[in-house]
Formats: structure tokens, C-alpha cells, sequence
């Protein structure tokens, strides 16, 4: 009875941690935002600024509000994984079971074996993508709606993605740039920085677009409310009826399913571009004359 308690508080606490993180942002925001009736689809909101010899550092929400979805989500993967053994038993095993399979099966099925260990990088980036889009649900700027957020990401898979084309050495690599044929090299170097950018623009511009239209179809379905049934007495001829029902159905689009399948799709397009920028017949043939190699030598 007292291990039961004991595991019901420590569940609790987790719980209360994963909570704590939104609560301060949301905090901070009704803090720092003016009021205003007018529409206000200016970004993210700047908090405070550091002042720094080189250049000033402004802390906004973009930055909070990502440090909220990874405090969430550590907490998160903490109670999920809280109590679990090999017997099993618990409903949130057979979740935390269930993401690792499918996450393991789809690095496998899109990458290939050889990058099986990919798995808690593709599930990290799926996460942070789809909780920091899910932000809007509870009146947070998302993360995902700042292009700085998403180039970064992007900037780290193009490194992923040069790492791997240069495990057959750097002359493999420039040679790469030259196929199929030569005169195509300065096209291939524009299509290779042009990766990152893509995959940046593409998730920030999907996000960023349902917020915008969310925002606008609310205010003209407020001002469209007022006009129909302003003549009403009392409170009901301001009372917006319009607005109830369908900004609800544009956040199941936007802001649920759009920002889902976002996150998908960036997870899918980081394992596509570094399993398809490692040439893996020519890093096979090359480690092979290594092992010949190092068999002579002995």
C-alpha cells in the first residue's frame, strides 16, 4: 500500500513538472502582452533583452516557449517511463512500447539498418516539432511559426546529411557534385544548400500560414457577428455568435492536424535526405579494400 502511494506521488509530480513550464509562459505572455483590440499577427513577443558587447540578445517567446516544450516533454518521457519493467503491465508501457516499435520501424523501413540508431533522433525532432505547433491549442506563440527555430533544425540536418556524404572521403564527395555529368556541378551545389532552406521555409510557412488565417477568419467572423445581429438589445448585440463553433473546426485543421502532419513530414525529409546522401555501395566497397588492406598488413 505505501509503494502504491509512493508511485501515485512521484506520478503526480511528474505530472505538476510537465504542467509548471506552460503555466510560466502563459504567465509571461498575459504579463508582457498590451492589450488591444486591434489584430495582431506580429510574431513572437520580446520579453527583455541582454546587453552584450557584440550584439544585443532579445529573449522572446520563440526561445521560452521552446525551452517549455523540451522541460514538457522530459517530464513527459519521465512519467511515461515511470513504473515500467519487463513483466509489463502498465497502459503507458504498452505506449511508450508502441511509440519506440513504430519510430524503430520507420527509421528502418526509410533508411535503412544501417542508420537504426537514428530512431531517438527521428522521435526527438517529431516531438519537438509537433508539441511546439501544438502550443497555439493553449494561447502560446509557437515556436515553429519563427524561422529561426526551423532553420536551426534544418541546419542541423544539413550537417547530418554532409557528414555522411563524406564518409567516403572528401574527393568521393566533390566528385558527387559532377554526377550525372559535369556541367550539371553548379546546379548540384545550389540544390545542396538549398536543402536546408526548403525544409526550413516549408515547416515555418505551413504554421505560420494556419496562425495567420486563424487570427483573420476570427476577427471578420467577430466583425460579421456584429453586423448581423448588432441591432439586438442588451448583450446579445455584441455577444459574437459567429465565432463559436467555427475557429474551433480551423484549430482541429491548423492547429492539430496541419501541425502534425508538419512535423511529420520534417522528421520524413531528414531521414530521406541523410539515407540518400550516403552513398552506401561505394562506403561498402571502400571498407571492404580497408579490410583487405589491414589483412595484408597482418
Amino acid at each position: 500500500m505505501k509503494k502504491c502511494k509512493v508511485f501515485l506521488a512521484v506520478d503526480i509530480l511528474y505530472l505538476l513538472l510537465m504542467s509548471l513550464g506552460p503555466l510560466l509562459a502563459i504567465m509571461l505572455k498575459v504579463l508582457f502582452t498590451p492589450q488591444s483590440d486591434d489584430i495582431n499577427i506580429s510574431g513572437a513577443l520580446v520579453f527583455f533583452t541582454i546587453k552584450l558587447p557584440i550584439s544585443d540578445l532579445p529573449v522572446s517567446e520563440t526561445q521560452v516557449n521552446s525551452v517549455v516544450v523540451i522541460w514538457s516533454i522530459f517530464w513527459l518521457c519521465k512519467y511515461i517511463t515511470h513504473g515500467i519493467s519487463v513483466r509489463g503491465g502498465l497502459k503507458r508501457q504498452v505506449i511508450a512500447e508502441w511509440i519506440v516499435e513504430k519510430t524503430k520501424s520507420l527509421v528502418n523501413s526509410n533508411m535503412g539498418s544501417y542508420f537504426s540508431d537514428f530512431a531517438p533522433f527521428v522521435a526527438a525532432i517529431m516531438a519537438l516539432s509537433a508539441f511546439s505547433s501544438l502550443l497555439t491549442l493553449i494561447g502560446l506563440f509557437p515556436p515553429t511559426s519563427d524561422i529561426n527555430t526551423t532553420a536551426g533544425w534544418a541546419i542541423l540536418v544539413f550537417f547530418l546529411i554532409t557528414y555522411y556524404k563524406f564518409k567516403c572521403g572528401p574527393i568521393h564527395y566533390l566528385k558527387s557534385f559532377g554526377e550525372p555529368v559535369p556541367f550539371l556541378a553548379p546546379l548540384n551545389i545550389i540544390s545542396e544548400f538549398a536543402t536546408p532552406v526548403s525544409m526550413a521555409f516549408r515547416h515555418y510557412g505551413n504554421v505560420l500560414s494556419g496562425s495567420v488565417i486563424s487570427v483573420l477568419v476570427a476577427v471578420a467572423l467577430k466583425g460579421l457577428s456584429g453586423l448581423i445581429f448588432g441591432k439586438l438589445p442588451g448583450f446579445l448585440g455584441s455577444f459574437p455568435f459567429l465565432q463559436i463553433g467555427i475557429p474551433a473546426v480551423l484549430s482541429v485543421y491548423f492547429d492539430i492536424f496541419s501541425g502534425l502532419l508538419q512535423a511529420f513530414i520534417f522528421a520524413m525529409l531528414t531521414m530521406l535526405y541523410i539515407s540518400g546522401g550516403f552513398p552506401a555501395e561505394d562506403y561498402a566497397i571502400r571498407k571492404a579494400k580497408r579490410a583487405m588492406k589491414n589483412n595484408k598488413n597482418v
